[in-house]
């Protein structure tokens, strides 16, 4: 049996959904921070400032993958 062409086709598409679905909940993480810091436990405080750190280098990360996939894109 051979193997199955590369699509590549709509990686591009998937990289622009993640990207945005990953800015979206960085906003929406740093609108509860800005709303709550104040009764949000140190460790959880720290946790969701870590974890929105993750999501920055994230976009960062498809981006690239972003750049590397456009043109391929149908």
């Amino acid at each position: 049996m051979a193997p199955k062409p590369d699509d590549r086709s709509n990686n591009a598409e998937r990289i622009r959904e993640a990207i945005q679905n990953t800015q979206d909940n960085l906003r929406e993480s740093e609108d509860y921070l800005d709303e709550h810091a104040e009764e949000i436990a140190p460790s959880e405080l720290n946790a969701l400032k870590q974890k929105n750190h993750g999501r920055q280098a994230a976009i960062a990360g498809f981006e690239s993958e972003l750049e590397d996939e456009e043109p391929f894109e149908s």
